[in-house]
């Protein structure tokens, strides 16, 4: 009798197994987005600027503060993100330079709490007198990308690039490389007027 529940109880194992396990292979998300665009912006502003034709809404309006300031917002619905532009008037004032180098430097140090590296690239045009840095904040952090940039005398204009989302690092990554490009042919194309 134990001897007939014990092949009864083998038999049924070895057919209750019946499809082999397979491991699926290791993968990656793969998003293509569009070869990149530019056009100019035509913006009513102290400068010009390319934008990408994936960003389909450019939102402008003045900013109250000491000097002139504008916010200028190129949202990317698509990717569910934006790069926050805020433009401020130096008028020549050194002091007005100090203040918006440390805020927007102060920005991207808010990040090191939650971020895993922050690489800062300079960059600099004599050319059109555009110097600042460009940070790409890595980590789950909101603001994956950052920027300033200055002739150091009339004109700073500061970016950052927000994601409607969660900020999961990987996730995000993609976007965030793309709309990085982006904001760096942003750097390389202003004219201050």
């Amino acid at each position: 009798m134990v001897k007939n529940l014990v092949f009864l109880w083998f038999t049924l194992i070895s057919f209750s197994c019946g499809e082999d396990y397979v491991p699926k292979p290791k993968a990656q998300l793969r998003l293509d987005y569009p070869e990149a665009k530019y056009t100019d912006a035509n913006l009513n502003l102290p400068f010009t600027l390319e934008a990408n034709a994936l960003a389909e809404n450019i939102k402008m309006k003045k900013v109250d503060a000491p000097t002139e300031s504008y916010g200028i917002n190129l949202e990317y619905p698509s990717m569910k993100g934006t790069i926050f532009l805020t433009y401020k008037a130096i008028e020549n004032n050194e002091k007005n330079l100090w203040d918006f180098l440390r805020d927007a430097q102060n920005f991207t140090q808010k990040h090191t709490i939650k971020a895993d590296e922050i690489p800062v690239t300079p960059y600099e045009n004599k050319e059109r007198k555009v110097y600042g840095a460009f940070a790409e904040v890595k980590g789950d952090v909101a603001s994956p990308a950052q920027f300033y940039v200055t002739d150091s005398i009339n004109h700073f204009l500061t970016g950052s690039l927000y994601f409607y989302a969660k900020p999961n690092y990987d996730s995000i990554l993609p976007a965030s490389n793309y709309l990085q490009k982006d904001i760096k042919h942003l750097m390389e194309t202003l004219k201050w007027k």
